[in-house]
């Protein structure tokens, strides 16, 4: 009970009466804005690396592999209780496999939380990439000065606009900043492919690779470092079963999921080529840093502050999503035997705060996301999408497997595994080099 209500069921308790079953149209929304998040904004660079067509294939099989991992877990919960991801996990393998996956969901969702305050960062203060210096948004606007400086004004950001949404006791609260959340992200894509439209026809395009260069600074095993990054960009693992079991019947959890794949990819897919199209081999890994050129119009100058805006408020907004869940994992941790975090002012102020506090100090300390994507998509967010699903199949707690399902388990398994393995050694060898 303790960890249903920690991390699946609502921070407050409502009575049966009033629990109203969602919709697949609402579940199709919520898990769109579960995996739109942070991941877009690398999905240019993404191209830089791999070219048009293997990134392609790359976002087409992570989307199919999600889906096939969420199917999983999904089928080897129990329909009888509510269960989260860690239930499931114990379930299989007892209170260790249920600790490690607490423990996954808590790194995973706290270096997205991070992931999230770098890029606001970004694009309120600018960045340096090696020689090349990228000011901010309010840089542009007003000068350079000490209130707009990275530190100062993050610090704001989270004060004003942030501190006052993760105070929200229930996750309902937050369903009409998700929305608003949603329709940023996706003006966001249209602004920026539109742009890159009206380039392409002036011909002030690059012609996009359509497949990796492979020379003597760039090795084969590099191209894996890419693979992270997407499937960074497609955990929304731990958000599965407080979707889906919110739903009069838990199996239209595999409609809502597949539309809301097929959606993302398309997106993922757009801003990637169209992003790539712009900015061609100066494509940074946050493509927001790139939108601080100047354009050629007054116009032009407009739609390129709009788009930095724009995502900036989207990740504001997504950051309480992700803090939310943050939060109850990591009570449900430390606290098991606790009251709800809700009925606990001191301990529910404190955690949120400690939270906030230990997530912009690493959005200050960490200076580009292209390294914390590789990190989190080859431990924890590999883990959550791919192995551990694999693994409860080929487990077979409630001895449901079908020789289908171990055999695609397994290949999961091995090709998540060996993905990791690769992209570790990778960027191990690179950084001693």
């Amino acid at each position: 009970m303790s960890q249903s209500a920690g991390v699946h069921l609502p921070l407050l308790i409502r009575s049966k009466s009033a629990v109203e079953h969602g919709t697949v149209p609402g579940a199709v929304f919520n898990v769109v804005n579960s995996i739109i998040g942070s991941g877009i904004m690398s999905l240019p660079a993404i191209l830089k690396v791999l070219g048009v067509f293997p990134s392609l294939a790359v976002i087409v099989i992570v989307a199919v592999l999600a889906e096939i991992s969420v199917d999983f877990l999904m089928r080897f919960s129990d329909t009888g209780i509510k269960p989260t991801y860690a239930s499931v996990m114990k379930e299989a393998f007892g209170s260790v496999g249920g600790l490690i996956t607490k423990v996954c969901i808590i790194i995973n969702n706290f270096g997205g939380a991070i992931l999230l305050l770098i890029i606001i960062g970004d694009v309120l203060s600018g960045k340096k990439s090696g020689d090349e210096v990228h000011l901010g948004i309010l840089q542009q606007w007003f000068g350079i000065h000490w209130w707009n400086s990275r530190e100062v004004a993050l610090l704001i950001t989270l004060v004003l606009v942030m501190l006052p949404l993760v105070l929200y006791r229930r996750v309902e609260s937050l369903k009409y900043s998700s929305a608003i959340s949603t329709l940023l992200a996706v003006s966001f894509v249209a602004i920026c492919s539109g742009l890159a439209i009206v380039a392409l026809v002036q011909g002030k395009t690059q012609t996009p690779k359509l497949v990796p260069r492979i020379d003597n600074q760039k090795s084969f095993f590099d191209l894996f470092t890419a693979v992270p990054v997407v499937v960074t960009a497609f955990a929304f693992h731990f958000n599965v079963h407080p979707i889906g079991f919110e739903l009069a019947k838990p199996s239209d959890m595999k409609i809502a999921v597949r539309l809301a794949l097929m959606f993302c990819a398309v997106i993922y897919f757009t801003i990637g080529l169209f992003g790539y199209l712009l900015f061609g081999d100066l494509t940074q890994s946050d493509i927001l840093v790139n939108f601080d050129q100047t354009a050629d119009s007054a116009v032009g100058s407009f739609f390129n502050s709009l788009i930095r805006v724009s995502y900036a408020l989207h990740i504001m907004l997504v950051f309480p999503i992700l803090n939310f869940s943050l939060r109850a994992n990591i009570d449900e941790l430390f606290f098991p035997k606790k009251p709800l975090l809700a009925t606990d002012n001191k301990r529910f102020v404190i955690l949120t705060l400690v939270i906030l506090v230990f997530s912009y100090l690493a959005a200050i300390a960490i200076p580009d996301i292209w390294y914390f994507f590789q990190f989190l998509g080859s431990t924890t967010a590999l883990s959550l999408a791919f192995i551990f699903p694999g693994t409860i199949v080929l487990r077979d707690a409630l001895r449901i497997s079908t020789r289908k399902d171990k055999i695609i388990a397994l290949v999961m398994i091995i090709l998540a595994v060996g993905t990791s393995a690769i992209a570790i050694s990778t960027n191990i060898y690179n950084a001693f080099k």
